[in-house]
């Protein structure tokens, strides 16, 4: 349960948390602190008389207050070290204004935001979230876990911080991602907070504008590699197992070699994904389905085209190509169906740099050269020779998409889709505003971050998205409500499907292939349904009747609300 952190409920149906704190030590515990919202009889019974103002103030009040606050900061990172210090104070008041202004804050506590806050970190930091685990811990790693101050976690989210978004090797700096991560767990899928781990494995970097500056906080070090760095993974793994047995773990901004091998090694072993590469092909996919709802096309008749062949074009690629086969592609078909391009060229058999997910998308060189899809050949050439009708940026190159790229594909699709999903906005592939004047308003577009809407021939074309925060807390949520032994690839698929369904009607009209942001708890409920029912069926889950899913879920997920406290 979500909620076992809490003993129970009171007569009038709130929820009971025992507190062992008191007086200044109670407001300074940000689980527990209530500030101008301890009722007088709380203060009476925990020693708060005099300590805080005379008015009472409910969670509502305080969050109007802590908004204007926030507002009237100009700058995005200054609005996010607003956010944290309030989150270091008062966790149920942080996810209350998170949760009410979602559509405003995700990009202040996420994407794009939070890349600044990587690379800002050790010049900006506050107060340490989470636990981090250094190569000096080898040997004791459990024991250095078991100092997290909460028992029953159910969800952690770990990162190596070598891949962060598209800037790279943040070293300590990473640890805002699992951070945000989990903030959108909490909100928008209700795990609470305290049920939540955050945790750097800071094994050193090799960012030497990191190593030079004498404000870094992380291992000074470089970067942990080969067998030193994988047994240290695994000693950490075991840690999990024993500590936290009912955990899920989320492998957060692995570099693509790593990402592979980590989730080959451990998806049977832990109950675990990567959302760089599972939920970002779970994203890209549910836009397209979705955005099939206005092109009337099938799925099986795209060609699509994938620039970038990491992580993320390396899963959106394999969710696709499964997915693509489940519907009857087969042979080469399927293989006609795909084509993806790293920094070298088309994937193709006969090439010897293929490593990591490369070689399962590989081409035979005979269709290939069919195809027209050579080495040396420039994006519009292979443009042209392909004829893509689906085109998915995941190079963190701004600006790839250039407008020949654009116009040669327009020529040989009516409505083309182009999903330029590097982030921040500043490595996307394209920009919206320039996809839409290019295809005089055809193209069906989504990108990875945030862009404003774009007026073209009197009509507003809304920018949908691809945001894996429509994934992946549903992933989690549903994971941890089915008691799943592993989550599968059927679950992702069932997790694309649910997302493009809620997709509304309204919002396909105004161009928009994936739903409103301030949308996303609704959404995540939908997905998580969804999960539990796949997982039940697969017999990786616990079994459900159907109409019990929906309630499982519910009563999972938890609201911001103060509880009553307890002295204990």
């Amino acid at each position: 349960m979500s909620n076992s952190f809490y003993r129970g409920r009171s007569a009038d149906g709130r929820f009971e948390l025992e507190v062992p704190y008191r007086g200044a030590e109670l407001i300074e515990q940000p689980m527990y602190n209530k500030s101008s919202a301890f009722t007088l009889e709380e203060r009476r019974t925990f020693g708060l008389e005099g300590l805080l103002p005379d008015q009472v103030s409910t969670i509502e009040l305080q969050a109007r207050r802590v908004y204007g606050n926030i507002v009237r900061k100009i700058e995005p990172i200054e609005q996010y070290i607003g956010l944290a210090a309030l989150q270091d104070r008062n966790e149920h008041l942080f996810y209350r204004v998170l949760l009410d202004n979602l559509e405003e804050f995700l990009p202040i506590v996420y994407t794009p935001t939070v890349g600044q806050a990587a690379r800002e970190f050790s010049h900006i930091f506050r107060r340490a979230r989470g636990v981090w685990i250094t190569p000096g811990h080898r040997g004791r790693v459990r024991g250095v876990l078991a100092n997290h101050p909460f028992s029953g976690v159910r969800l952690i989210v770990v990162t190596d911080n070598q891949a962060i978004l598209g800037i790279g090797d943040q070293g300590a700096g990473g640890m805002v991602i699992p951070v945000g991560k989990l903030a959108i767990y909490s909100a928008a899928a209700g795990i609470h907070p305290a049920s939540t781990l955050p945790i750097s494995l800071d094994v050193g970097t090799d960012n030497e504008e990191l190593l030079n500056d004498d404000l870094y906080l992380g291992w000074r070090r470089p970067r942990l590699r080969g067998e030193e760095y994988f047994d240290l993974i695994e000693e950490f793994v075991q840690a999990v197992a024993e500590l936290f047995p009912e955990a899920l773990v989320q492998w957060e901004d692995f570099r693509n070699e790593n990402a592979h091998e980590l989730l080959s090694r451990y998806r049977g072993r832990l109950l675990s994904f990567n959302d760089d590469i599972q939920g970002t092909g779970a994203t890209a996919l549910a836009g397209i389905l979705a955005a099939g709802r206005v092109t009337g096309t099938r799925f099986i008749d795209q060609r699509i085209l994938i620039v970038g062949a990491g992580a993320a074009g390396g899963g959106i690629a394999c969710q696709l190509r499964a997915t693509l086969e489940a519907e009857g592609l087969s042979g080469d078909d399927l293989v006609r169906s795909l084509a993806v391009l790293d920094s070298h060229g088309p994937l193709v058999e006969s090439r010897e740099d293929l490593n990591g997910c490369k070689p399962a998308l590989a081409w035979p060189d005979e269709l290939a050269s069919e195809a027209g899809l050579s080495a040396g050949k420039s994006l519009v050439d292979l443009t042209a020779a392909y004829r893509p009708t689906i085109l998915i940026g995941t190079s963190g190159q701004a600006g790839l998409f250039t407008e020949e790229v654009i116009r040669t594909m327009a020529e040989h699709v009516e409505r083309p889709l182009v999903f330029p999903f590097s982030n921040p906005n500043r490595l996307a592939e394209a920009k919206p505003a320039d996809l839409v004047r290019w295809t005089d308003g055809r193209a069906l577009i989504a990108t990875g971050s945030p862009f404003d809407p774009v007026p073209h021939g009197g009509h507003e074309h809304r920018i949908g998205q691809g945001n894996n925060a429509f994934i992946f807390p549903g992933i989690g949520l549903g994971a941890l409500v089915a008691e799943a032994g592993e989550v599968t690839d059927s679950m992702f698929t069932a997790a694309a499907r649910a997302l493009a369904d809620s997709v509304s009607d309204d919002e396909l009209a105004a161009f928009s292939i994936y739903p409103a942001v301030s949308r996303l708890r609704e959404v995540t409920r939908a997905v998580a349904i969804a999960v539990v029912a796949q997982a039940s069926a697969d017999g990786t889950g616990r079994a459900f009747e159907s109409m019990d899913i929906a309630a499982a879920v519910d009563d999972y997920m938890w609201e911001p609300e103060y509880p009553v406290l307890v002295p204990v």
